[in-house]
């Protein structure tokens, strides 16, 4: 199966972006999320340009996506912090404007999908990443889901419903994967850089593979490959077989380069590579 992974759009997708894709004959295209900046309207302006799409897509949302500027700044600056989910009321309807402006592209979160042969696990929406769980109001609200054991709970339920191969597709990736700043989870701000993944998703990785449920490989972004003080972040990992895909090179679109994604190819195995179209 041939997969388009697209990181964090940020914005940069127009008609052109999704008649190419469309020429390249992919079995589908799945996008990490993070269609907005830092309005609202600029996430739904992007949307409706994602839907114009032909081939089959599934997104999931970043935490950039749904979300207005005071909400997303209680989640990400620390002395913000005291307004965490006191700013989540409408979410649930600006979440519906999203999927509505996304259509046919399917918006996905803790749900499987099957891809014929593989199936897709779409993990936690609205992730930032790190030791807790983000707009923590909303989620609690829309997915029972207060903490993240029981964000863990639920992906293991559905790694458990799976009856084939899994293909994991998260706006961020799992807890395990940053020992350092430019490792393909590094958290590169703050003090001491370190491991900014989601434990949710790694206690699902870890169910998968006790209970011998073969995962081939886990896409996501949120965590961009261009390093704050210069630098590149690693992208690709293998780890018992599965294949960790990091497709947050932001900006998509570089004069000279073209519009990016990755194309990931699984079989008995997975393989990447970055794509300049």
């Amino acid at each position: 199966m041939r997969l388009a992974i697209v990181g964090d759009v940020h914005e940069r997708w127009d008609e052109q972006d999704s008649a190419l894709l469309d020429a390249q004959g992919y079995d589908g295209v799945l996008f990490v999320g993070d269609l907005a900046n830092y309005t609202v309207k600029g996430g739904l302006a992007t949307a409706r340009r994602i839907a114009t799409l032909k081939t089959p897509a599934w997104l999931i949302p970043g935490n950039h996506d749904a979300v207005d500027q005071g909400q997303l700044a209680a989640e990400v600056v620390p002395a913000l912090g005291f307004l965490r989910g006191l700013l989540d009321g409408g979410m649930a309807e600006r979440v519906a404007a999203l999927r509505e402006a996304l259509a046919p592209v399917v918006l996905v979160g803790y749900e499987l999908h099957d891809l014929g042969g593989l199936c897709l696990l779409a993990t936690r929406p609205h992730s930032a990443g790190g030791p807790r769980v983000t707009y923590p109001r909303y989620m609690q609200e829309t997915f029972g889901v207060a903490d993240m054991d029981d964000s863990a709970r639920r992906l293991c339920g559905l790694v458990d419903q799976a009856t084939a191969p899994l293909v994991v597709l998260g706006h961020n990736g799992p807890a395990g994967l940053g020992e350092a700043p430019s490792s393909i989870c590094g958290r590169d701000f703050g003090r001491g850089g370190g491991d900014w993944g989601d434990p949710d998703l790694r206690a699902a990785l870890d169910h998968a593979h006790a209970t011998g449920k073969p995962v081939r490989a886990v896409v996501f972004g949120h965590m961009h490959r261009a390093l704050r003080g210069g630098g590149r972040r690693q992208w690709t990992v293998r780890r018992e077989g599965c294949l960790f895909v990091n497709a947050a090179q932001v900006p998509r679109r570089r004069k000279g380069k073209g519009r990016h994604h990755v194309l990931l190819e699984v079989g008995v195995e997975a393989s990447a590579k970055d794509v300049w179209l």
